[in-house]
């Protein structure tokens, strides 16, 4: 991949776009800062509103569904005049969707999707999560050419629509290769730390010398992992392969270090056409689609990482 396209492109996909001030006042629900990638979003979503003259009210759920719903009520109490919610998990929003839709409030969906009705949100902008998945089981087969591995796979937070979506996506890809097992899976809860906790009892109910290969759904577990895979003496990217999620900054790192060898980027961007199908709809009635499909992109030790990691920090990373 060309280094200079590579990085240009990432750059449109986080640099604010600058449109015309509108007078709004949007609430702003996110899940938590359980990851790299969740602070980038959260940052690019807040320049994005300040971009086009938004006044953001942002509530933290701390990875709580109870908070999130609370969120959206005072926001709905107070009369914003549309919600971006990232949900926490893919249950139990109708009721509240519902007090929005009932208060004239549209809801748009970022980075991940509910199990509700279509008609209580106005759109959810965010990537094929399935194909993410797809993407990096289909990397692991091509990796493998074959050969027998073991995986072991850290889930992100159960019941979540990236933990569903890019276990089936993964699964998918590696059916039809009986050389490929999954041998142990477990949640990591999109975190760190966690995903170093559960890649110790990975290591230690399987012996590292018999997993071939790990599987996150998120950089950042992986991340956690790797200091496990090295605390157990192995080496991370060579005695076990690793594939994530997100493309975050510390990823590329990993990769350029040789510690990691895939991740499927996830830009952080979803609020910039969020905001677009907003203004559309808000002031001149324009339905948007129902999803709004942002791009994912496969980088590996063939890309210039070292450079892609320091772009990336300096972009709100």
């Amino acid at each position: 991949m060309n280094i200079k396209a590579t990085l240009f492109a990432s750059a449109i996909t986080l640099m604010p776009i600058a449109v015309v001030a509108s007078d709004l006042t949007i609430g702003f629900s996110q899940i938590g800062s359980e990851s790299g990638w969740r602070a980038a979003e959260t940052t690019v979503t807040k320049q994005e509103a300040e971009a086009r003259g938004i006044t953001l009210k942002f509530a933290d759920a701390q990875q709580k569904q109870e908070n999130q719903i609370s969120a959206l009520r005072s926001f709905i109490a107070q009369g914003v005049d549309a919600i971006l919610i990232a949900p926490v998990v893919a249950t139990g929003w109708d009721e509240v969707l519902e007090e929005a839709q009932d208060s004239d409030i549209p809801v748009v969906l970022l980075d991940r999707t509910v199990d509700a009705p279509e008609e209580l949100y106005l759109t959810a902008v965010t990537s094929d999560l399935v194909h993410e998945g797809s993407v990096a089981g289909q990397w692991l087969v091509d990796e493998m050419a074959g050969a027998d591995c073991r995986i072991v796979e850290l889930q992100g937070t159960t019941g979540s629509s990236p933990a569903i979506d890019r276990k089936t996506g993964f699964e998918n890809a590696i059916s039809d290769h009986s050389n490929l097992e999954i041998v142990r899976s477990q949640t990591g809860d999109f975190t760190r730390s966690q995903g170093k906790v559960v890649m110790e009892s990975f290591l230690k109910a399987e012996g590292g010398e018999n997993i071939c290969a790990l599987y996150a759904h998120n950089d950042d577990m992986a991340v956690g992992a790797i200091q496990a895979i090295k605390e157990a003496g192995l080496n991370p990217g060579k005695d076990i392969k690793i594939v994530a999620i997100d493309a975050v900054p510390d990823a590329h790192l990993a990769i350029a270090n040789g510690e990691m060898n895939a991740t499927i980027e996830l830009t952080p961007n979803m609020a910039g056409p969020a905001l677009d199908a907003l203004d559309a709809y808000i002031n001149s009635g324009t339905m948007p689609p129902k999803w709004i499909q942002t791009e994912s992109k496969l980088f590996t030790a063939a890309d210039d990482n070292q450079a892609i990691y320091e772009m990336k920090k300096g972009l709100g990373y």
